[in-house]
């Protein structure tokens, strides 16, 4: 391998994780390259051109003006007229020329061609694949992390359906993903809710979804601690009863536990996620503070009157407090036990946490604490921040009943799609709610994740749901007209065609289907499923631009089955990112 060039295709993430993007036409390049630089090749310089019609690969020379004693453009120059004998016959790279500094190089289109719609006619894994396995790496990915006191809302949904897209992401690069859920089932918010239903509920059973039900209490508690105060320090009373142990307390606790449980279980089905692991705040932060206390007895945290803790001066970050005075235990406490935890549940090796960003210092502190303790894993957990999700009206308020849920936001979805499925459409009842049940999550799944994920958003349903924006729907309809096209074929697509046939707009759309491989390892080492919507977006762009323009079933023949498989491949890449996004296609809209 040439000097660099391994690196080169190596993509390592902010995370600290790697993998290898795969690229056969550079490798072609660097080859080449390599033979006549020798020592002087760096292949990390080789780079796109941003005009298509400049070449398929470009390599700068200002580098090599020390080398040579000569200026860029006169060395490529020179390099091209050596490499027009040399190219000759090679299979992958067509020619070569000079352009000012830059030498670079065409890819045999032909060549081209064959490969990458090989590749992408194969349904389960339309994408140019490295040869040879891959080294599996286990990863624990931990999101949703709901509240047992209401339901869960329009944050939760980035976060899952973040955190789902991400794990899908790197299980289409070869890792085994452990998908983990955090229930936080314990704490004065969660008697809050009790303590209302205590007070008003007068044993009722849930009378609606049962998570909306026990939300309700907790919005009512908010609103009756405005008017009186004194109710707080009841719900304190209700805690500590709780960690006493107290009969009464434990079976309100689990009864509305169970209901707002039994409530996030369906929205997750609904939503199509799954969870091999659920972790319990009750059962666990407590377990936090022995190894607290032991680290003390080390040395490793200090007392401050009466409290324990982490001097974390040296990481710059402010000193956190790990069991307070009264010899509580607090969230901190909690997650050092629970990293510890996963990484003994499963011997993973990395962990990554997809929480808000208004906890950015939390697990800054967090991984500075677990360094302190020594343990190993410290450096193998990565915190997933995201930005905030706001409505066209500002923030969301849940403890003021101010948020939209995440089931009346699904329903939502569904009743736009539906409007929009009959204005275009005349089809029975049933089979236009079963596609805008899958259109209207489409629409509100691609609208969350297409937002890099660090940044805030605003969620606006009516302009997510449109079919002809950058949006699901729209992708889903792209996909749609690819399988319409092929079903209107209706015969078996002969896949022994001539890759000599296609044209410039022909290959423009090809090259962008071979990038899908390097799309997924980016978004999956960067944790950025936004680089996939992209991706999607693009394709369908020039995909629907060429389709427009080229008559593919009105073709001769020859033309028709090459462009055939081109609908096939782009259709089957389609299908493939919408499924890394936890989109479901249509063949029909």
């Amino acid at each position: 391998m040439p000097r660099n060039d391994k690196d080169k295709n190596r993509k390592t993430g902010s995370n600290g994780c790697s993998c290898y993007k795969y690229d056969l036409f550079r490798d072609a390049v660097s080859v080449v390259l390599s033979k006549e630089l020798k020592d002087d090749f760096d292949g990390s310089l080789i780079e796109v051109p941003p005009d298509h019609t400049f070449g398929d690969y470009a390599y700068p020379c200002f580098s090599l003006a020390k080398v040579f004693k000569k200026s860029p453009e006169q060395i490529s120059e020179e390099i091209a007229v050596r490499l027009e004998k040399s190219l000759v016959g090679n299979k992958v790279i067509a020619r070569a020329q000079n352009r000012g500094p830059y030498l670079n190089f065409f890819v045999e289109p032909s060549y081209l061609s064959k490969t990458i719609i090989s590749a992408a006619i194969k349904k389960s894994r339309p994408e140019l694949q490295k040869p040879g396995k891959k080294p599996e790496q286990k990863q624990i990915i931990e999101f949703s992390s709901p509240n047992t006191n209401k339901p869960l809302h329009l944050g939760h949904l980035r976060n899952i359906c973040l955190g789902e897209s991400v794990s899908r992401l790197s299980e289409s690069i070869g890792n085994n993903v452990i998908r983990t859920c955090l229930v936080n089932d314990r704490g004065t918010h969660i008697c809050k809710s009790m303590l209302m239903y205590k007070k008003e509920g007068k044993g009722m059973e849930p009378d609606k979804k049962p998570d909306h039900f026990v939300g309700d209490f907790y919005v009512k508690y908010n609103e009756l601690e405005k008017k009186d105060k004194g109710i707080e320090p009841e719900a304190q009373e209700m805690l500590r009863l709780w960690e006493a142990g107290d009969r009464e307390t434990l079976t309100l606790w689990k009864k509305m536990k169970r209901w707002a449980v039994e409530g996030f279980n369906e929205t997750y089905d609904e939503l199509g996620i799954r969870f091999d692991k659920f972790y319990y705040e009750s059962e666990i932060y407590k377990k936090g503070k022995d190894i607290v206390k032991t680290g003390l007895r080390k040395g490793v945290f200090k007392e401050e009157k009466g409290a324990i803790v982490a001097d974390l001066s040296k990481e710059k970050l402010p000193n956190k407090v790990l069991v307070r005075s009264d010899g509580t235990s607090i969230y901190m406490t909690q997650d050092i036990y629970l990293a510890k935890l996963k990484f003994k549940d499963y011997g993973a090796d990395s962990s990554v946490y997809v929480v808000g960003s208004e906890q950015n210092l939390h697990f800054q502190q967090l991984f500075a604490i677990l360094k302190l303790l020594g343990f190993s894993y410290a450096e193998r957990c990565y915190h997933l921040s995201y930005g905030m999700v706001y409505l066209p009206s500002g923030k969301m308020k849940s403890r003021e009943g101010v948020v939209v849920d995440a089931d009346d936001i699904i329903s939502q979805m569904k009743d736009i799609a539906l409007k929009e499925i009959r204005k275009r459409y005349r089809i029975r009842k049933a089979e236009a709610e079963r596609r805008a049940a899958k259109i209207g999550l489409s629409a509100l799944k691609f609208y969350l994740l297409m937002t890099d994920p660090g940044k805030d958003m605003t969620f606006n349903p009516e302009e997510s749901i449109s079919f002809e924006g950058e949006t699901g729907p729209y992708v889903q309809y792209t996909y749609a007209r690819a399988s319409s096209i092929l079903r209107k074929y209706n015969k078996k697509i002969d896949k022994n065609i001539d890759y000599t046939t296609y044209g410039d707009d022909e290959l423009v759309l090809i090259k962008k289907m071979g990038a899908y491989h390097n799309t997924l390892v980016d978004a999956a080492c960067s944790y950025k499923p936004s680089i996939v919507c992209r991706y999607l977006l693009d394709l369908c762009q020039i995909f629907n631009e060429y389709y427009h323009k080229t008559p593919v079933l009105k073709a001769e023949e020859a033309q028709m089955k090459a462009r055939l498989l081109i609908v096939m491949g782009v259709r089957n890449i389609l299908a493939s990112g919408l499924k890394k996004l936890g989109i479901d296609v249509l063949p029909v809209m």
